[in-house]
């Protein structure tokens, strides 16, 4: 059976709104914060889809190198740590740690995201 938490749903959307983004106006549109979504939904579609980051050579190679710097940036202490991880233990460790990153990262949006509003959108998040 295959269901859903609301951390997945999140990221699928804002990482979605963040491609979408990233398409428009290239990866300088991007904030921060952004980047850090981006990261991790290049991570999370990986993982489920796979099992692991062998396909991170094709997708996004420094996926984990940037998700770090950008958690950095943010002072975003969980996130920092998952990134931080070699490739095998991140792969083995990123379920365990993923609601606890996503709510870290979910915090983190206000004050990263101020009058930011997903393209083709009200303004109403």
């Amino acid at each position: 059976m295959s269901w859903r938490t609301e951390n997945q749903s999140w990221v699928v959307k804002r990482g979605g709104d963040v491609v979408q983004k990233k398409a428009q106006g290239g990866l300088a549109s991007l904030t921060d914060w952004e980047r850090l979504v981006y990261c991790l939904w290049v991570a999370d579609y990986m993982m489920r889809n796979g099992g692991d980051f062998a396909n991170a050579p094709v997708m996004y190679p420094d996926f984990q190198k940037d998700a770090a710097r950008f958690a950095n940036n943010l002072g975003l202490a969980m996130t920092l740590e998952m990134f931080s991880l070699s490739l095998r233990k991140l792969e083995e460790e990123y379920f365990d740690r993923f609601e606890a990153v996503c709510a870290e990262i979910k915090q983190a949006e206000g004050g990263a995201m101020r009058g930011w509003a997903p393209p083709n959108s009200t303004g109403h998040n």
